[in-house]
């Protein structure tokens, strides 16, 4: 799949905000921390992408609109990514549900965008026809999988933070997102577009907001110790 210069420069921005080592965050115990909460919009026409499916149409489906950025009731942004970039030290990372995976179903990534803890992600084909699952940082590739069977499932490690765009070069419409943290202060919307990052240490931070239509925003936020930091953050193309 070819990048339009609209997403490979979301891709190498996304990208750029990479650390370069994740084992550099310190866990512990937080005492007096404060918690960051906040709602993102859309203000702005939703968009849409024709998808038309050329080949494996039994099981991709017939021709299809998608929508670019899920908007809800009061603008509401489902699916953005929460942040805060460079953070030296704080709580504990939480246990994980279940493994972390990415997996081809219906000719679709699902899920479409996730945020993972630097390490291992599992790329799994549930379809009965290949996929060949391609991940990049940037422009340079992190993964490439052919998975030609059912079911198949096959690790790969992704060590070092920033985003990674997944494409499917079986079928150029697949497109998927992975944000690779370097620490546990992150969130990601549900539908009515809310988040709450908790037991921050108090001080300055960078907070970075992403979803792949809209690009990204960085805002400076500061938590005192036993406080709520309020945030309205506005997404635009």
């Amino acid at each position: 799949m070819k990048l339009n210069s609209t997403t490979w420069l979301l891709a190498v921005a996304l990208s750029a905000m990479a650390v370069p080592c994740a084992e550099s965050y310190e866990a512990g115990p937080v005492t007096g921390g404060g918690t960051i909460e906040g709602m993102v919009t859309f203000n702005g026409e939703v968009p849409m992408k024709q998808v038309i499916p050329t080949k494996d149409v039994e099981v991709c489906g017939a021709a299809r609109e998608d929508v670019l950025i899920r908007v809800g009731p009061d603008k509401a942004v489902e699916s953005a990514i929460i942040y805060l970039a460079e953070v030296p030290k704080g709580k504990d990372w939480p246990p994980p549900a279940k493994p972390p995976e990415i997996d081809n179903v219906k000719c679709r990534f699902v899920p479409e965008i996730q945020v993972i803890r630097a390490g291992s992600l599992d790329v799994v084909n549930t379809d009965p026809v290949l996929h060949n699952t391609h991940g990049y940082y940037g422009k340079r590739t992190a993964f490439n999988l052919a998975l030609p069977n059912k079911d198949q499932r096959i690790p790969v490690e992704l060590k070092r933070a920033g985003t990674v765009r997944v494409d499917c070069d079986a079928h150029g419409w697949m497109e998927g997102w992975i944000y690779v943290v370097d620490n546990p202060y992150y969130a990601v919307t549900g539908p009515d577009g809310k988040f709450t990052i908790g037991d921050v240490p108090a001080g300055d931070y960078k907070l970075v907001v992403a979803q792949p239509y809209a690009g990204v925003v960085e805002q400076a936020v500061s938590v005192k110790g036993g406080e709520s930091t309020k945030l309205a953050i506005e997404l635009k193309k």
